[in-house]
Parts: C-alpha cells; structure tokens; sequence
C-alpha cells in the first residue's frame, strides 16, 4: 500500500522533526480524517486529512537559507523586552523558516534558516556532534595553562562540562584571536567558558556549520542554500551518525 508515513508527513509540514511528531502520535495528538491514530507506521494516503492538536497541517516544500547575523539583533521570532529580532532584516517570505540553533545579540555570522523540522533535529541534537567553527577575540593574552584547562573542558554551569578545539591565530599583548570548534549546543558556551577563565570574549563570529560556510555572504546577507549544498550536508549528517 503506498502513502507517506505519518510522521514524515507531519515534519514535511515544517511542524515539527519527525521524532517530535512520533511523540505527539504517541500521545493521541494526531488524528486522519477526524480520528486519533496512534499507530507510528500509519500511512497518509493523498485525499487523507491530517491534525496535529485539532488543527489542519499541510506539507510545505521545504525552503534552505544562508543568513549572516550582524551584532545587534536576537535570534528569535518574537521578543517581549522590544529588542530587534533577525526577521527584522528579513522579507515577510522568509517569515516561516526558524533559525538552526543560535547566536546571541553581540555574536555575528552564519545562521541556518529553513522550515525542514528533520534537518533542524539533526544540526542541533545533542546526541550528534556536529561541528560549528567560530573566530573569537578575547581582551588579553591566553596562557598555555588556560588554553589546555578550555581543552579538557571547564563546568560553566552545574553539572555541565563544556570543550572546546582552540587554534591560537594571532597574540599580542592586548588580545588574543582564535579559530574555536565546538561540538555541543550550551548557551553562550564560548563566553561562558571565557569567564570561567577570567577572560572577556570581544569579538565572536561563526563562520561554519557543519559543512555550510559564510563565503559569498555580506553581514546582514541571506542567500538559498543551493540543492547540491544541501545533498552534501545531510550526507554528512549522515555520516556522523553512523
């Protein structure tokens, strides 16, 4: 019997992943032509109707972009305090993608927009160390001490031990700049492990994501990930997983 199984189906909404959407089956939120199903390898067949908590959901096709955060902005859709959002910069058409992890309001650089909810679980799970690569500056010399403790990893919160792979770029006696390769998703991991450190981060840039790079971007830049890019990048997601 052909049809889309259910969960994909609902991630090709741009809802949700599909390990989301197994949840949500699970705990009778799904429902085909107005009955609950919850039975994970259900197919959808084309006339059928889908509901996620009593509302009508449609696949979208699935839309990739590349967008260089300049400093000033927060990396949400919507903000209480009033403070200027990334869609600010970005046209109304590009509304519905959400950001592929984040960078804080003072950080720049690449972000990943796009409505695939698989491809946003896969980049951000933490299961799955994918590497993100930042340039950072701080505001005084690193000693070799402080650049092997960052290595072995420092806890910049309770029970949470953050690493990092650092190369060392240029140092003179007012700063140091450095190439950062992170494989976890903490918030404001690289700042917070500066602190721990005594060290303020000055400058924090990143400049790769997985297999995506800034080249050809201008800050405050977005440009389509092209479909060869994107084959590229979820072979290696792939890859990494395996």
């Amino acid at each position: 019997m052909s049809g889309i199984r259910l969960n994909k189906y609902i991630a090709s909404s741009g809802l949700c992943s599909r390990r989301k959407a197994d949840e949500l089956i699970e705990q009778g939120k799904v429902a085909v032509n107005g009955k609950t199903v919850n039975e994970l390898g259900y197919l959808v067949q084309p006339k059928d109707k889908v509901f996620v908590n009593k509302k009508l959901i449609h696949p979208v096709k699935h839309e990739y972009y590349r967008f260089y955060k300049p400093a000033g902005y927060i990396t949400t859709c919507d903000d209480e305090k009033g403070r200027k959002t990334i869609y600010d910069l970005l046209p109304e058409n590009l509304a519905g993608l959400k950001p592929v992890g984040r960078l804080d309001k003072d950080s720049t650089g690449l972000l990943i927009l796009t409505n695939d909810g698989d491809l946003i679980n896969a980049l951000t799970h933490p299961s799955i160390k994918v590497p993100k690569v930042y340039m950072v500056t701080v505001d005084s010399v690193l000693t070799r001490a402080e650049l092997e403790k960052l290595a072995n990893g420092v806890e910049i919160e309770p029970n949470k031990i953050a690493y990092a792979d650092i190369q060392v770029l240029n140092m003179d006696n007012k700063h140091t700049e450095m190439q950062i390769t992170l494989y976890q998703g903490m918030n404001r991991q690289i700042r917070k492990m500066f602190e721990y450190i005594g060290h303020e981060v000055k400058v924090l840039k990143r400049i790769q994501h997985a297999t995506l790079t800034l080249d050809g971007l201008k800050r405050g830049e977005f440009k389509p990930i092209k479909p060869i890019q994107i084959r590229e990048l979820k072979n290696f997601l792939n890859r990494i997983q395996n």
